[in-house]
């Protein structure tokens, strides 16, 4: 999570970029906001009211503010909307001095939101004051079964990997795999991978084959470290497969082990065994 001073570098940031997208009455509307009195108490109606005195149109950004994205590693941005971006400011700009008031404050926002509102929300995160106080909620958004709300959770959103506990973000990721999200895209993806979750991936790869079904190849990137005698099982039935795309993720997963059969056995494939010898292959491409 971003430090406090790193937090209001960026807020400046996303608050330069607002006023450069919004004209007129929005203009007017932000500026009567900053000197509130009681922005807690009076956030759910102007959350709500966003769009309608913003609008709802992609944000523009000049090369200035894409390069200083871009160093923050907020690049992501760039797809928001106005209203997306001007919610995700306005809950990020809350006075932290009362906890439990702020905490209230937004879980209501989380129990009546509709589907916008509920991104803007989980675009958040990041940006909270009292970050540990969020998980619970953030946890309870991966049961949503709202795309969109999925991808402000699931993709380029921080949160998550650093403060969702083993089972919630296996839950995750597994869910990003049957939703099919952009998994490399999944920030803290290497870190946080773990053999619960590689034995559970492999259970569901198992599936998906006996479906007839093919397997993310991003899914063996995080088994590949966890390579026992049990996953070299079923490592073997995908290379039996004789899928180009599914057979060089999995030998590039094995690379990443320490599981010795498992490498002499990628060695029997001529192929698998060039490509990983000449460095030729990164999760990137899968």
């Amino acid at each position: 999570m971003m430090k406090e001073s790193d937090l209001v570098t960026t807020n400046k940031l996303l608050l330069d970029i607002i006023k450069t997208n919004l004209k007129g009455e929005g203009l007017s509307w932000l500026g009567a906001w900053e000197t509130t009195p009681d922005q807690i108490n009076s956030i759910g109606k102007t959350f709500v009211m966003a769009p309608r005195k913003t609008g709802k149109a992609i944000v523009q950004l000049s090369d200035s503010q894409l390069a200083a994205l871009n160093e923050a590693d907020l690049t992501y941005i760039a797809q928001w909307s106005i209203d997306r971006l001007c919610r995700v400011w306005l809950l990020s700009n809350l006075p932290a001095t009362d906890q439990d008031k702020l905490y209230k404050a937004i879980s209501q926002l989380c129990l009546s939101a509709e589907m916008n509102e509920a991104v803007a929300l989980y675009s958040a995160l990041p940006f909270l004051p009292f970050p540990e106080i969020w998980a619970l909620r953030c946890a309870e958004g991966i049961r949503s079964n709202i795309g969109s709300v999925l991808e402000a959770i699931m993709e380029n959103n921080p949160y998550p990997a650093q403060y969702l506990d083993e089972a919630a973000w296996n839950q995750l990721v597994l869910k990003a795999f049957f939703t099919e999200k952009s998994i490399n895209v999944i920030v803290g993806l290497d870190e946080r991978a773990n053999l619960a979750l590689a034995l559970t991936l492999t259970d569901y790869a198992k599936e998906r084959w006996a479906a007839g079904r093919k397997v993310n190849p991003q899914l063996w990137r995080l088994v590949g470290k966890f390579t026992n005698s049990e996953i070299f099982e079923v490592l073997k039935t995908g290379l039996q497969h004789y899928d180009q795309v599914e057979q060089r993720a999995i030998a590039l997963a094995v690379a990443g082990s320490d599981y010795q059969p498992a490498k002499d056995y990628i060695n029997t494939f001529p192929e698998l065994k060039n490509v990983l010898t000449t460095n030729s292959l990164s999760w990137d491409q899968f």
